[in-house]
């Protein structure tokens, strides 16, 4: 069974625990599951443009630039050629689709797996809400002082997405906010910490209870 206090967004502990069977989330951590679903994210983030131009694309006439023999210099092609300035290249680059999916239960689960490694890692906080009145960065600076993730890359979760803690922290360096909707295994591995409300941490349990 876990055990983690429940704090306000002072850092304050409100005297109440947050307890749940790791079970609910994943029956262990598969660290090769977790790999995978990272590598496929990164691939799918590849833009894949690069391009360069082969010969045929390059431009310059194709006329073969002195007679084959009698100069004196070595055999030489038309201009477009590889190994003169300004030629095409001779494997050129070419666009390139670098994404791909996994199956959707293996990504869940692997969602499922890298939040239960940070609550194994002592690396989750339990809020008892996340939510600001009016859009200003210092409160959430202030927030994550008081809870200790100061100048710590970190992710803020909460049960759906919300606006003002969005704007109020995305000119923090290293701060994610992704409501429970939008975990990935790639959200939360990308930041150490995690700050989840309670109301967040219910809804990804009952998804969890869900998906079986």
């Amino acid at each position: 069974m876990i055990s983690v206090p429940i704090r306000n967004q002072a850092g304050q502990e409100t005297g109440a625990t947050y307890q749940f069977d790791p079970a609910e989330l994943a029956p262990g951590v598969n660290k090769q599951l977790l790999h995978d679903a990272a590598v496929m994210y990164e691939n799918n983030l590849r833009q894949g443009t690069a391009k360069t131009k082969s010969r045929a694309e390059v431009s310059g006439s194709g006329k073969k630039l002195y007679k084959q023999k009698g100069t004196g210099r070595a055999r030489m092609g038309n201009k477009r050629t590889c190994i003169r300035r300004g030629g095409g290249h001779a494997f050129q680059k070419l666009p390139k689709d670098w994404s791909y999916r996994m199956p959707k239960k293996a990504l869940r689960l692997a969602t499922r797996m890298a939040l239960l490694s940070k609550f194994l890692d002592g690396e989750a906080i339990v809020v008892d809400t996340l939510a600001l009145p009016v859009i200003k960065t210092k409160q959430v600076a202030g927030m994550l002082k008081s809870l200790g993730v100061s100048g710590k890359s970190c992710t803020l979760t909460m049960e759906t997405h919300d606006p003002v803690v969005w704007k109020s922290s995305r000119n923090i360096p290293d701060i994610s906010v992704a409501p429970a909707g939008d975990l990935t295994a790639y959200t939360l591995l990308r930041r150490k910490h995690l700050v989840v409300s309670k109301a967040a941490l219910d809804r990804i349990r009952a998804g969890a209870k869900t998906a079986g």
